[in-house]
């Protein structure tokens, strides 16, 4: 019987973390390291729009049942321009017909609420080790890391991996920033997800149940600082100016926190035997809600290769390769639509108002359009 292939996965977020359950489960073996301990991974307030995507992985993985009590369905979706004052509702009915039997547009997950049960997942697994917390992670007494049949990078945007391996990085600041904040809204349901788009930038109010919402604002990065700093009267008041008035924010549940946004990609995913999984490979802005699913529909297609290779269906050394090369038009398409959608909807040019309105307008009218654009919302452009 052939020995068991290797795969040592940096870094322990949502991705590297799934990763390392999809691979043991393809049949191979999984060191799993993070300078971080396992406090710190659970340590980040903050919640992920799930799409359908990712909820076939999370089923195939047998996770989905675990998260289901955590998880926030929301079965519409208001798409509003309020610089021309015209609003799309999308609903399940809007799914793809293979999508429809969850009667669910998206889920809301808490990162804490994810972590817990992947955390648990993976110390029961017998052949995946954790070496959480270890700097440098998983060296002997010579400093050097044992060989791997294959590396993975999911250690972030600032992936010193990435950096390590030599494999180029590319990167083009957005003008916006980023702010998110739970708060307590009256005027909209609990199953029910809003995405603004606004001349400073789009603004997502997510559901997280008890009429709880998770706001995603974008604005120039001065404005967000400054929000972040208000006191939370101040803040709900801001706030309240810029939802639609239906929408009342009563109480600020944590503090906000902002960050900066970019589009990143490396030009190529692999070296060798390295892959880039997840934000080491590619960065997009949060509208829409694609960042964390772009990220697992890497991890899908390096779990399907990496079963190949398990099975003696595809060589090891071109499994890297193979992988970036299947990735590579969906990174690309996704990145473009949501970089498209930023710049067409963030400013005022009047040039730019009849296309907006053709747009919507096209939307509410043509069910099939919807569909089409919640396709690719929710199965990602090119569907693994």
């Amino acid at each position: 019987m052939a020995p068991l292939l290797h795969a040592r996965i940096h870094g322990a977020g949502p991705t590297g973390a799934l990763t390392a359950l999809a691979l043991e489960q393809a049949g191979w073996t999984v060191t799993l390291v993070d300078p971080q301990p396992p406090v710190q991974l659970f340590d980040r307030d903050r919640a992920y729009a799930l799409t359908h995507s990712s909820a076939r992985l999370l089923e195939d993985l047998e996770l989905w049942e675990a998260l289901q009590p955590t998880l926030v369905p929301f079965r519409s979706l208001e798409l509003c321009d309020r610089a021309i004052h015209r609003r799309v509702r999308f609903n399940a009915a809007d799914l793809p017909a293979r999508c429809r039997n969850r009667d669910a547009v998206g889920w809301i997950l808490q990162h804490r609420d994810l972590m817990t049960v992947l955390l648990q997942r993976l110390r029961a697994a017998d052949r995946v080790t954790l070496d959480l917390g270890a700097s440098p992670p998983g060296a002997g007494a010579s400093g050097r890391l044992p060989a791997a049949d294959l590396e993975v990078a999911a250690d972030g945007v600032s992936s010193p991996t990435r950096t390590t391996v030599g494999l180029p990085w590319w990167q083009r600041p957005y003008r916006q920033a980023c702010l998110t904040a739970q708060v307590c809204l009256r005027g909209s349901r609990d199953d029910q997800a809003w995405e603004l788009f606004r001349p400073e930038g789009p603004l997502a109010v997510l559901p997280l149940g008890g009429g709880r919402f998770q706001v995603v604002w974008s604005a120039r990065a001065a404005t967000c600082r400054s929000l972040e700093a208000l006191p939370p009267s101040a803040f709900l008041d801001r706030l309240a100016g810029v939802l639609p008035d239906q929408l009342q924010p009563d109480a600020l549940d944590d503090r906000p926190r902002a960050f900066p946004v970019a589009l990143g990609l490396a030009p190529r995913l692999w070296k060798s035997r390295t892959v880039l999984v997840g934000e080491s490979g590619h960065r997009c802005h949060p509208v829409g809600g694609q960042g964390l699913n772009l990220c697992w529909r890497d991890t899908a297609v390096l779990s399907q290769l990496a079963g190949r290779a398990a099975r003696g269906q595809l060589p090891v050394a071109r499994l890297a390769a193979a992988y970036g090369r299947r990735r590579r038009l969906d990174l690309l398409l996704t990145l473009s639509a949501t970089d498209l959608l930023v710049r067409l909807y963030s400013n005022r040019l009047p040039l730019l108002l009849p296309l907006r309105h053709l747009a919507m307008t096209l939307l509410h009218r043509a069910p099939w359009l919807r569909r089409l654009s919640l396709r690719a919302m929710t199965l990602g452009v090119v569907p693994t």
